[in-house]
């Protein structure tokens, strides 16, 4: 799947070409200084999660489904704690690392071992177990991380960044 991020004055638009031909699309509105779903490609495919956002995307469900999806399942949230529905586990644990590479990207980048502490509370507290992460995925993610940023910081209005999403690392349909 091919994942294309368009660069807009207030919101970016974000395009999932999938590998069978279909594509989805929906516009978020800028955080930080790359786009929010562009933080979990990297994060999802880097720490091989198949069940994150993008997983369930290229295996058929909309940006927008999968939020509702989430959100009736369990997905915990400072408002709506609660038990994690297993399907959406990793999705649960990838929307936390996004968060934590995210802090990474607008305040520098902390030793492996706090970030890796930092990550682990997060997900304790949405009640999901830290996964085991591949060894060298932190600091391949931080490199990709760093080259997506300076891509998008060159990128201007209307022009896009595409990443690739592998389709092997599809997730099956819900509820799995």
């Amino acid at each position: 799947m091919k994942i294309r991020f368009v660069k807009g004055p207030r919101a970016d638009r974000v395009t999932f070409l999938r590998d069978d031909g279909s594509s989805v699309e929906t516009v978020f509105p800028h955080k930080g200084p790359v786009p929010h779903d562009g933080v979990h490609v990297l994060v999802e495919r880097g720490f091989a999660f198949r069940r994150g956002v993008c997983g369930w995307v290229a295996g058929g469900l909309h940006p927008e489904a999968l939020a509702a999806m989430a959100k009736a399942g369990g997905h915990p949230s400072a408002d709506r704690p609660g038990v994690v529905d297993p399907a959406l586990v990793e999705l649960v644990q990838a929307e936390r690392l996004v968060e934590c590479i995210e802090a990474d990207l607008w305040g520098g980048p902390t030793e492996e071992a706090d970030w890796l502490a930092v990550a682990a509370v997060a997900c304790e507290t949405s009640l999901v177990p830290m996964p085991v992460l591949p060894v060298g995925a932190l600091q391949q993610v931080r490199r990709e991380l760093a080259d997506f940023a300076r891509d998008w910081a060159a990128t201007r209005l209307g022009e896009a960044v595409t990443l690739d999403w592998p389709e092997a690392a599809s997730a099956a349909t819900w509820p799995g």
